[in-house]
């Protein structure tokens, strides 16, 4: 149990370079969200309902974190700062990292049963700060969510997602190599999935540019070599001509 907790206090402080010691990470008001958590998810499991209650609202008292006692948490669950909630039928998975102000949040049955309301986080997931992740959605491995991000619909392992709602962005390869990134984003050269589009037509209209010059150029080189068509009358028009400008009858 000792080795456990020192490796879980190691996994934070690979995840966070403010601490100067294990000690200091005993403070944290996540630890000990995940740690009252796993007692009132014990009662949870064994029909102590009220009991396991007791304790998550003497943990969100404490901490400002609410986890449901019936959510699912894997090995290594870090939520620094505090002020998230976690829904009943969320199932977190190990090495997760979620940042302040965070919804793990459930969608409203249409039949009024209970069932899968809440995400699924898989291994190494990281959630920046103020996004919402609702409904019965997976989020696959290494994704990163950015922050204020809405997601409301399922993630691919390894996606970077930004925006309301949340669209998958590029990064640069050396980012999406790094084994983590704080608040799930790099903070240089991201590529915005707007600004992708536009720079996209920006190249399509300048292709169109482009050939239009040149259609331009090849009909100036063609009419070059020919009379202009206006400087003669059409047959028709000059035979009415000749014709009006005869001898009269009388």
């Amino acid at each position: 149990m000792f080795a456990s907790l020192i490796a879980y206090l190691d996994s934070i402080k690979a995840r966070d370079p403010a601490p100067r010691s294990r000690a200091e990470i005993l403070l944290y008001p996540g630890l000990w969200a995940v740690g009252m958590h796993r007692v009132a998810h014990w009662l949870y499991e064994a029909d102590l309902f009220f009991l396991a209650r007791f304790i998550n609202h003497l943990s969100r008292f404490f901490t400002g974190i609410d986890i449901h006692p019936g959510a699912r948490i894997g090995r290594h669950l870090f939520i620094d700062h505090g002020f998230t909630v976690i829904g009943e039928t969320a199932e977190i998975g190990d090495g997760v990292t979620i940042y302040q102000c965070v919804t793990l949040g459930g969608t409203d049955p249409a039949n009024g049963m209970p069932g899968k309301r809440h995400p699924t986080l898989a291994d190494g997931v990281i959630v920046g700060s103020g996004a919402q992740i609702l409904g019965p959605i997976t989020v696959g491995e290494r994704a990163r969510i950015g922050a204020n991000a809405v997601v409301t619909r399922d993630v691919v392992p390894g996606a970077v997602m930004v925006g309301i709602p949340a669209r998958p962005t590029l990064v640069d390869a050396r980012d999406y190599a790094r084994e983590f990134v704080p608040y799930g984003t790099p903070c240089s050269d991201l590529f915005d999935p707007q600004t992708q589009k536009l720079e996209l037509l920006q190249c399509q209209l300048a292709d169109l540019q482009k050939r239009i010059a040149e259609l331009v150029a090849e009909r100036d080189a063609a009419g070059k070599g020919q009379a202009p068509v206006a400087a003669s009358a059409p047959p028709r028009r000059r035979a009415a001509r000749r014709q009006g400008s005869g001898p009269s009858a009388g």
